[in-house]
């Protein structure tokens, strides 16, 4: 079958979110045909170029959502009528109150869930019909088509207290939100085309699915690893409460929406289906499939677990404020305390000016809690903690930092799915993590587990585990089978394959899709033509004829049977 794949900053690009995952899946799934759709996020991140695509891969479609052409199409007086009347509607639904389930299901949401999704797809049919889409969304009449929304009477008082600098705010980002409405990419010979949508992720990712759908009645299946909503609530604190209100009413109808009209969603674990079901996925349709992780490379690591430095503590991810170091060091102090010749080993690069901050304020906290220590008074002083990066002389690749420490930590206070955790099991090692995200249903009883932010109880269970080798083995052991059991990326790809399949045998027989001679084809692309051998191409063209030449002629009716008693006579 063909399957239209859907990204947002990331596949095919170099760089970019869950890039590697896509590509594992397309790679492992050579027996399908893929179709990628990509909307890229920065100029620079188009500039860096493609990854190596794998033959499987036929036609790669992208498309800016950092900027967008107006075509130049002035709307005549019957496309500015459209516009309003459409608009209008979606800027009713968002001043209408909470949205995507968040304050329970009841008719009235029901119903402003109908209003915005009537509301979105009279635009996209709009820009299909007439273009000068992006011209409209930018112009004046869709600000005042939201004031009139934010002072009817009953808008949210949120919505009310909106002032001209929070509706023109409002308006740019839903603008650039619907620019996928926009696109040449809902043809029969684009997504009309293809056998399943599948979107990497939820927002405007899944919207090129959502057309699909409405205008060509092609299936989607939406995975997320992170959800779109929680991330926008994470980033729109420092907006007005009016923007706030009206954005989060925005992408929680439309997580709602995509949520409402997908065949099956795909959340990375139960941390983020929690978030799906309450903003209104169904829960029969929701099906966990944990992030396919290479084991290969931890290997050798996971066999051989005695080689680790019995006094060290391993931490290994990305810099930044969420991992929580400050309170790493403060709890090895404490550690330090009971466990005097322990170390600790912060593998990791800062990422971005924000992380390169809190890795300088790091060091000087782990200089200012442990002054350089020497064994004697003729000796050079040497300091407890160490900050090192991958490709170093001590830690050359990933595995050799988890395989330098009896036990790894993670001391996060905000974690979606915990992947230091994951290698570090994949490498034999015992594990203590705060309890944050899907940290939990990972480590499944294979590790320690402590709130965040209480350093007295990091340090306390990190000391449990210097303290007994035989239990670190027995949680090193535990953990990695489960890790190869659960997170491999055999079992990632084998589950999106039942899931298509799933998927295509519910869907009913839409359209006829023809070959180049204009004969019917069953799928976009033939079963048969991935199955190797000599008669392959005889059997492509009676697929593509309709059936063997023995069926060439017209039909035989069926007689008529003869009753028992006249057959006697």
């Amino acid at each position: 079958m063909r399957i239209g794949l859907l990204t947002e900053g990331g596949y095919p690009y170099v760089s970019g979110d869950v890039r590697v995952w896509c590509d594992r899946v397309v790679r492992g799934l050579g027996q399908h045909e893929f179709d990628i759709y990509a909307l890229s996020r920065s100029e620079s991140q188009e500039d860096e170029g493609w990854v190596p695509l794998p033959p499987q891969v036929s036609r790669v479609r992208t498309a800016p959502l950092w900027a967008a052409e107006d075509d130049g199409v002035a709307y005549g007086r019957r496309a500015r009528r459209r516009f309003a009347e459409c608009y209008g509607e979606l800027a009713a639904a968002l001043c209408a109150g909470a949205a995507g389930g968040l304050s329970g299901s009841s008719e009235a949401s029901a119903l402003e869930a109908d209003r915005f999704g009537n509301a979105l797809y009279g635009l996209a049919e709009l820009a299909r019909d007439e273009g000068g889409l992006v011209g409209a969304l930018r112009s004046e009449a869709a600000v005042r088509a939201l004031e009139r929304a934010c002072r009817a009477p009953g808008a949210l008082r949120t919505a009310r207290a909106a002032r001209v600098p929070d509706l023109l705010a409002v308006a740019a980002h839903v603008e650039r939100a619907l620019r996928p409405l926009s696109l040449d990419w809902y043809e029969d010979d684009g997504l009309g085309s293809v056998d399943l949508c599948h979107a990497a992720s939820g927002g405007p990712a899944a919207l090129p699915g959502l057309l699909a759908r409405h205008f060509s009645g092609v299936p989607l299946l939406v995975t997320e690893y992170g959800v779109r909503l929680r991330t926008h609530y994470l980033a729109a604190t420092e907006s007005s409460p009016a923007v706030r209100s009206l954005l989060a009413a925005f992408h929680g109808r439309l997580a709602a929406e995509i949520y409402d009209r997908a065949a099956v969603v795909t959340p990375g674990n139960a941390h983020a289906r929690r978030w799906q079901e309450r903003c209104g996925a169904d829960r029969a349709k929701l099906r966990t499939v944990y992030p396919g992780m290479d084991a290969s490379r931890f290997a050798e690591a996971g066999e051989s677990p005695e080689c680790a430095d019995p006094d060290s503590l391993v931490w290994v991810g990305r810099i930044e404020p969420a991992k929580d170091l400050v309170s790493l060091l403060h709890a090895f102090a404490e550690v330090r305390k009971e466990e005097p010749k322990t170390r600790l080993r912060i593998v990791g690069a800062p990422s971005g000016a924000e992380g390169e901050a809190y890795l300088g304020h790091c060091k000087v906290l782990a200089a200012q809690l442990f002054p350089d220590e020497a064994d004697g008074p003729h000796t050079v002083g040497d300091n407890p903690v160490s900050f090192e990066e991958i490709g170093g002389p001590e830690v050359p690749t990933l595995p050799d930092a988890y395989a330098s420490g009896a036990v790894t930590v993670l001391s996060s206070v905000v974690e979606g799915f915990p992947i230091s955790l994951v290698e570090a099991m994949f490498c034999g090692r015992a594990t203590v993590s705060t309890d944050v995200g899907a940290v939990v249903e990972v480590i499944g009883g294979t590790g320690l587990v402590v709130p965040p932010r209480n350093p007295r109880a990091l340090a306390e269970a990190c000391v449990a585990l210097l303290r007994d080798p035989e239990r670190r083995a027995r949680l090193g052991a535990a953990a990695r089978a489960r890790a190869v059991e659960l997170f491999t990326v055999e079992q990632n790809i084998a589950a999106f394959h039942d899931i298509y399949l799933e998927i295509v045998s519910r869907t009913p027989v839409r359209r006829v899709v023809l070959d180049e001679t204009g004969e019917p084809l069953p799928f976009a692309v033939p079963a048969e033509a991935h199955v190797p051998g000599r008669w392959t191409e005889r059997t492509s063209a009676v697929v593509a004829r309709g059936g063997p030449s023995w069926a060439a002629g017209a039909p035989v009716r069926a007689t008529t049977p003869v009753p028992a008693t006249e057959g006697a006579r």
